[in-house]
């Protein structure tokens, strides 16, 4: 009889908690970057930020409604292919998720948003920096970094004025984040009175990049600024090395990684890359930025790349705006997210002007030391 008893107890435990479970509401979230392919390092890197988020806020308890929320990640890997990010975005809008964090590279994040742009589900990049992504009256896209503009702008200010380029060469991978970032670098440099004496193209899969250095090499230049990705920036720099050229290398957050030392090996010199990630803490901000990086280093067992922070906070920002709108529904917690204010990320503070762009948005100079990145300074 005893056990009887105990045997009923146990199954309407069980049964309630199944019943507990049940009623927890289960809100899908997108992600989507180049998990395959020659980033995939970078692309694996922010998924593991919004793993990270779902996961913390899952074990803070989450409640949207006056319901007890349960967040899902769906992740999907587009390859930093333009083709492949259309056919992803149009399967999370199928699935009907309720916003999507990504994509990682412009050239994807484009085309991207008229997908979910036409679905009305919010999308925040945490790493395109193309102008052109906010620029197409979506009222369904938001990113959290600094965009081109002030990207290749302040870098291009820098080769002239601090590192004194008098001869400065540009290549770019023809992709739109590295085309754009290029383009405006050597405006920048034309408007701070410095000459580019070479404009050099190559593609985002490449690997020889002798015959456009060998022309370069002529022009004698004392800084090349690469618009494009580490995958290709690290090969590009072991090919100058081999060819003589020991111009200062100056490039965007795409080639601002924890990786670069590795992918350019014995190719680079302390001090001689000059690059700037799309973001940027100081002060007493800083101390939850260190901290970010200490849990997801003990999560990952791996160093942050560039962009899990941005990811992170992408991720919360949009939770947060399901929580302050009582729904997770994306018509109706859209116009909260749009109108986002001082929200205190790791990566500072988060608001979003009518275009979708962050405000004030920093960005963080950095050189390499010992196979390290360095900071050089925060600039806004």
């Amino acid at each position: 009889m005893q056990m009887k008893f105990k045997l009923t107890a146990v199954a309407a435990l069980t049964a309630f908690a199944g019943m507990a479970f049940a009623q927890d509401m289960v809100v899908k979230i997108g992600h989507v970057g180049p998990t395959s392919g020659g980033i995939a390092h970078l692309g694996k890197g922010n998924e593991n930020g919004a793993k990270m988020a779902i996961e913390d806020l899952n074990a803070k308890g989450v409640t949207i409604g006056g319901k007890k929320v349960k967040l899902e990640l769906a992740a999907e890997d587009d390859g930093a292919d333009p083709k492949q990010g259309t056919s992803v975005a149009q399967k999370l809008v199928d699935m009907k998720v309720a916003g999507v964090i990504g994509h990682l590279n412009s050239g994807t994040s484009i085309p991207a948003s008229k997908i979910y742009s036409d679905a009305g589900i919010p999308q925040i990049s945490p790493s395109a920096t193309n102008p052109k992504f906010t620029r197409n009256g979506y009222k369904t896209t938001f990113r959290v970094v600094a965009d081109d503009v002030h990207l290749g702008g302040t870098l291009g200010r820098y080769a002239v004025k601090n590192l004194k380029g008098k001869a400065i060469a540009v290549i770019d991978d023809r992709t739109a984040y590295g085309q754009g970032v290029a383009d405006e670098f050597e405006k920048a440099v034309k408007a701070a009175g410095g000459k580019i004496v070479g404009r050099e193209f190559t593609n985002d899969k490449a690997t020889d990049f002798m015959p456009i250095l060998t022309t370069l090499k002529g022009k004698k230049p004392d800084v090349v600024f690469f618009g494009g990705m580490d995958a290709v920036a690290g090969p590009m720099m072991r090919q100058m090395k081999n060819l003589g050229v020991t111009a200062k290398f100056m490039g965007g957050d795409g080639i601002c990684s924890s990786e670069l030392p590795k992918l350019a090996g014995d190719a680079m010199a302390d001090g001689q890359v000059v690059c700037a990630e799309a973001g940027g803490v100081e002060g007493t901000q800083k101390a939850g930025m260190d901290k970010f990086y200490a849990d997801y280093k003990k999560r990952f067992n791996i160093d942050v790349t560039v962009y899990e922070p941005y990811v992170y906070d992408a991720l919360n920002v949009m939770v947060a705006a399901m929580v302050k709108a009582g729904s997770a529904e994306p018509a109706k917690y859209l116009p909260v997210l749009a109108a986002t204010k001082d929200y205190k990320g790791v990566t500072g503070t988060i608001s979003f002007d009518p275009k979708g762009d962050v405000l004030n948005g920093a960005l963080t100079l950095y050189t390499y030391k010992g196979g390290k990145r360095d900071q050089i300074a925060v600039v806004r």
